[in-house]
């Protein structure tokens, strides 16, 4: 059964058609509805298909793989083949307030530059980034309008990105996030925090909420390693 399925999705089908009902494809092949159902359940829970309340179940777009490293959405889309493009949803200069202040290591009340973009891979929407940037690193950051690059805008300014800290959660996504990014089979996503270092510190922290539907994480496994930030080992009484 799953392999029919996953024969005729690869073959005859495209992204958005519906696949054959539970009931013709019961009849097609002489089994129970409870073993089409598991065979559609397993290739939902693989991304292959989605169901859409009341309508059916249809082909899923493609994932698309990043892999975690200290890159733009750009430059790890075009490593992939894909094309990039952005929306800037806002932009301002303004105090940083206790969270991003305590992310940052600055004070609530110093200036950060803010920034919300909508990301695109070949057209179809992927995900929304905000990311708050010391305005004492670059002043002039918002001068000429929100720069291509914000990791590239800090290297040109002498603060290149070093190395950074992600934190990863699965999550629904707000009513605004699930318009901005045309999600309507599901409100899955992932939500990235993410904490870069220049040599003097922090230079920028940023929120990406993704959608779950297209985008997938490929992280690089190795042997282990020393720890990048050192702990303070707790002291023995």
């Amino acid at each position: 059964m799953r392999a029919y399925l996953s024969d005729l999705i690869a073959n005859d089908l495209v992204v958005g058609e519906a696949v054959p009902s539970e009931r013709v494809l019961t009849e097609k092949f002489g089994v129970s509805r409870m073993t089409v159902r598991q065979a559609l359940d397993a290739l939902v829970a693989d991304g292959v298909l989605q169901r859409e309340q009341g309508r059916g179940t249809f082909v899923a777009p493609l994932r698309t793989e990043f892999e975690m490293r200290l890159t733009t959405f750009a430059e790890e889309a075009r490593r992939r083949g894909m094309v990039p493009s952005t929306q800037v949803i806002d932009s301002d200069t303004l105090p940083a307030g206790r969270t991003v202040a305590d992310a940052l290591d600055i004070d609530p009340d110093d200036t950060v530059h803010y920034i919300e973009r909508l990301r695109f891979t070949d057209g179809e929407p992927m995900g929304v980034e905000r990311a708050w940037v010391p305005a004492r690193l670059a002043p002039d950051l918002l001068d000429d309008g929100v720069p291509e690059s914000l990791y590239g805008a800090l290297r040109e300014r002498g603060h290149p990105p070093t190395w950074g800290e992600d934190t990863i959660t699965a999550a629904e996504a707000s009513a605004t996030e699930q318009t901005i990014l045309a999600m309507t089979a599901t409100r899955a996503v992932l939500r990235s925090d993410r904490t870069t270092y220049a040599d003097e510190g922090v230079c920028m922290y940023s929120q990406m909420c993704y959608r779950g539907d297209r985008y997938s994480i490929v992280v690089a496994l190795r042997e282990p390693r020393p720890t990048i930030v050192p702990r303070t080992a707790p002291e023995v009484p």
